[in-house]
């Protein structure tokens, strides 16, 4: 039988601890080589801007199999409609059965914060305490609950462009009872935070490397995989101790990383590590206090693999979503 989880069915499964420690295990299995992650294709529609990314990803201590078809039609703004859909599959390693499909917008969201909150724990100086979020989106939402489970955050910073995004995120995370200042630029948040989460669907930077400040960690993360856009200027990411969730990914998908590559100002060794290497214990991300750190999040679908194995567990101890015989 095949479980079918919808929107709502996840969001009433959602687990952000236990979620951390899923994707922190499953970095850890990539640097151990017992799980495989394949940089995703690229479809291009001719004649648009949409794409369609297979995400692909085994996992052995899972012992399962995914994909994740994330499609991404900035088009659909135009019509009100998401410019971003998703749909994982999870299929046993053992028999080829379909054991889950899922709508991905909670498990992305949800694992993407969690991916940050792995990165913010083994980069990020222990002493952090002030939180700052460039975008104030649900993204950002499940980033305070992401970094506040490895951090003693004590007071959050963020910056949007409207007003009525910042008002729906103060109170969203007004039970967390930290104060929150909305900063008037995205220069602010850097100015006073500790750790910074850029969270936008920028092109162009929307944030300058001469605003980071010795010490800060960066969670880099909005911007689509698409080589052509960033939200980091190339500054920022010169001046940074790199780490990056997949090498082969970001090589293909980060337009952070690639169009300072593309300028001469950075290369593919100058990247310090992927995050499982650092989980792991064999690289170093931060030497000292004053080292600024980077993690440059694209996606990879291990991740969606690791919380789709989560949240199809606690669905089946709640007995919850629809199962199917798709056989019949």
């Amino acid at each position: 039988m095949t479980l079918i989880l919808s929107n709502s069915d996840l969001a009433a499964l959602v687990d952000m601890k236990a979620t951390i420690a899923a994707v922190e295990l499953a970095f850890g299995d990539i640097a151990r080589g017992t799980a495989h992650q394949p940089a995703p294709t690229s479809l291009h529609l001719p004649g648009s801007d949409a794409r369609f990314l297979p995400m692909t990803a085994l996992a052995d201590s899972q012992q399962l199999a995914a994909v994740k078809m994330l499609a991404d039609i900035p088009a659909n703004r135009d019509a009100g409609l998401p410019t971003q859909r998703s749909t994982i599959m999870l299929a046993s390693q053992l028999t080829g059965e379909t054991l889950a499909i899922l709508d991905g917008r909670v498990p992305t969201r949800v694992r993407t914060a969690a991916a940050s909150a792995v990165a913010t724990k083994h980069l990020a100086r222990p002493d952090s305490r002030v939180l700052g979020l460039v975008g104030g989106g649900a993204l950002a939402v499940e980033h305070v609950d992401a970094i506040l489970a490895v951090l003693p955050i004590e007071e959050i910073v963020v910056w949007s462009r409207t007003t009525t995004t910042t008002d729906t995120f103060r109170a969203r995370v007004a039970r967390h009872g930290l104060p929150v200042t909305v900063a008037g630029t995205a220069e602010e948040v850097f100015a006073t935070a500790d750790v910074a989460c850029t969270l936008t669907p920028a092109i162009e930077p929307v944030v300058e490397g001469r605003w980071f400040r010795p010490g800060q960690h960066i969670n880099a993360v909005g911007s689509r995989p698409r080589p052509e856009h960033r939200e980091i200027d190339s500054w920022g990411m010169t001046r940074s101790r790199v780490i990056v969730d997949s090498l082969a990914t970001a090589a293909e998908k980060s337009g952070d990383l690639l169009i300072p590559i593309r300028e001469g100002a950075l290369s593919l060794e100058d990247v310090v590590a992927e995050l499982g290497q650092v989980v792991a214990g064999h690289q170093t991300g931060r030497r000292n206090a004053a080292d600024i750190t980077l993690f440059n999040s694209v996606g990879i679908g291990l991740l969606d693999l690791a919380i789709g194995r989560l949240l199809y567990d606690l669905a089946l101890e709640r007995g919850m979503g629809l199962a199917v015989d798709l056989s019949a």
